[in-house]
Order: structure tokens, then C-alpha cells, then sequence
């Protein structure tokens, strides 16, 4: 009862993320199962099936405030769900250590781009605004649904960003659309896990955890979307995706000293805080700017 516990609070703390940021369920979702030592292809199918009931409820929560577009969620959806396909079949072939590393630096990269997004405002993952905006959509589905599968997590960190970049919606319908067509990527990916035989051995105490958590949290969170400070929660995640993932992968290849590894994991602890805390204070004072503008237009108004 306590690792379930355990397991829907770090599902409740990923949802929050995910449903205020757009991305994070996954990539923490796995992360943590990685860390624990279950096998990169059953750690994806666990955190996909404990996004079936997440994603829906958390969609179907977007969807009812209207942060949902219908005609960008088909177009990116349907070909999402041909690519997760395609990755579960492609992550569960490949051998175990193929797969660890692959996956673990996936998440790292995806923990860069959260980082970089909202520790700095920078977007490492662009599409490009060339030619029509409904050309980019079927290719930002299709490798944001592979690297989703292939990686445990990566849907928002890839899809989020490119829609930020090609649509000129706001980010509170941006984030609702995609985790709405999360929900049909990840039935998509877990057939292609059963088709995979990677439904074995599958944490089921992990997965009722998170999924319990996430159920919770999703309708909080997509009602806070667009209210909580952003940018110091997106850098502090961003930060320990980084931190746990590098530590997986040097262990792959024998560690390092402890003399060696403790103060370099408190000195990526100790930028993660100085970051987002430079961050916060950004953030704030952008939106200290964005309230003076409306009074003054307000203003101008009457």
C-alpha cells in the first residue's frame, strides 16, 4: 500500500506538470521507473498504460474548458498514433542495453529542452513557419508519437514547443490539444507494446499508482493551466529528468567516483534552483508587464 502511495503522489506531481506546462508526465513518469531498474521498454508500456486513464481524464478536462482545437487535434493525433506504433515495436526488438541507453539519453535531451525552454525562454525543438501552418502538423505528430514510445515520454517535450511555434494559439489551448491527442497516442503505443510482448512483467503497483494520482490531479491541473508560475516548476523539472538520467547513464558505463559524483550532483541541484529562481523572477515581471499594458489599454478605451 505505501509504493502505491508513493507512486501516486509522484503521479499526481507529473500530472501537475503535464497539465500546466503540456509535457512532463512521461518524461517523469519514466525517469523514475528507469532509476528503479525496470527494463526501458517495460518502463515505457508501464507509463503508457498509466497514461490511458490520465490523459483521457485530463483531455477530456481541456476539452471542457475550451482549451481544446478540434481540426489540430486530428491532424496531429491520428498520425501520432501511427508513430508510437511504430516505436513500441521498434523499442521492444532491440537488446536491453540498446535499449537503456536510447532511452535514458532521450530523456536527457528531453529534460534539456524543458530546461532550456523554461529556465532561459529558449525553445531548442522549432518547426518551421514556412509555407502552411497545416503541413507541419501530420510530421509533428508522427516523431513526436515514435519518441514518445521509444523514449517512455517525449509526446509534450516535442509536440508542445512545434505547435507553440507553427499555430498562433495560446499556450492554455496549445497545452490542452496535446494532451488530449496524448490520449490516442498512448492506446496506439500500448498495442504496439501487446503486439510487442512488452506487456510483461509490467510494475501493475506502479501503474495503478500513477494512474490514481494522475486521475486525481488531471481536472486541477487543467484548471490551472495558465496560473501557476511556469517557469520555475518547468526548470526544476527539466533539472532532475537531467540529473536522474545522467546518473543512469554513467552508471552504464561503471560510475563515477563518489568524491567525483556527489558534488557534481549538487552542483546540477544548486544551478537547477539559481536557474529557476531567475526564472520566477522573469516570469513575474513579464507578467507585471502584460497587466500594465491591458490597464493601459483599458485606459485607452475610455
Amino acid at each position: 500500500m505505501l509504493l502505491v502511495a508513493a507512486f501516486a503522489l509522484a503521479g499526481a506531481l507529473a500530472q501537475l506538470v503535464d497539465g500546466t506546462l503540456g509535457m512532463g508526465f512521461g518524461v517523469t513518469s519514466a525517469t523514475v521507473l528507469l532509476f528503479l531498474g525496470v527494463a526501458p521498454a517495460t518502463a515505457s508500456a508501464a507509463t503508457h498504460a498509466a497514461k490511458l486513464p490520465t490523459t483521457l481524464v485530463s483531455g477530456l478536462s481541456h476539452w471542457q474548458v475550451g482549451n481544446v482545437d478540434r481540426r489540430v487535434l486530428v491532424r496531429i493525433a491520428l498520425p501520432g498514433m501511427v508513430g508510437g506504433f511504430l516505436g513500441a515495436v521498434v523499442l521492444t526488438n532491440i537488446s536491453l542495453a540498446s535499449a537503456k541507453t536510447w532511452m535514458s539519453g532521450l530523456l536527457i535531451f528531453f529534460g534539456l529542452v524543458i530546461f532550456a525552454k523554461f529556465g532561459f525562454g529558449r525553445s531548442v525543438i522549432k518547426a518551421p513557419r514556412n509555407g502552411s501552418t497545416a503541413r507541419w502538423l501530420s510530421p509533428i505528430g508522427l516523431l513526436g508519437g515514435f519518441v514518445d514510445a521509444t523514449g517512455g515520454g517525449g509526446w509534450g517535450p516535442v509536440v508542445t514547443p512545434s505547435l507553440l511555434t507553427v499555430t498562433a494559439h495560446e499556450p492554455r489551448k496549445v497545452v490542452g490539444t496535446v494532451s488530449l491527442a496524448e490520449f490516442m497516442v498512448a492506446v496506439s503505443v500500448s498495442m504496439g507494446f501487446l503486439v510487442g510482448i512488452a506487456h510483461q512483467d509490467i510494475p501493475w503497483l506502479a501503474v495503478i499508482g500513477l494512474s490514481f494520482g494522475g486521475v486525481i490531479m488531471a481536472p486541477i491541473a487543467a484548471r490551472l493551466a495558465g496560473r501557476l508560475p511556469h517557469a520555475p516548476l518547468g526548470t526544476m523539472v527539466g533539472g532532475l529528468v537531467v540529473l536522474t538520467n545522467g546518473i543512469t547513464v554513467v552508471s552504464s558505463f561503471g560510475g563515477l567516483p563518489w568524491v567525483v559524483d556527489v558534488p557534481l550532483i549538487l552542483a546540477t541541484l544548486a544551478v537547477s534552483v539559481l536557474v529557476a529562481r531567475k526564472a520566477w523572477e522573469r516570469e513575474k515581471a513579464e507578467r507585471a508587464a502584460t497587466v500594465v499594458r491591458d490597464e493601459d489599454a483599458l485606459v485607452g478605451q475610455h
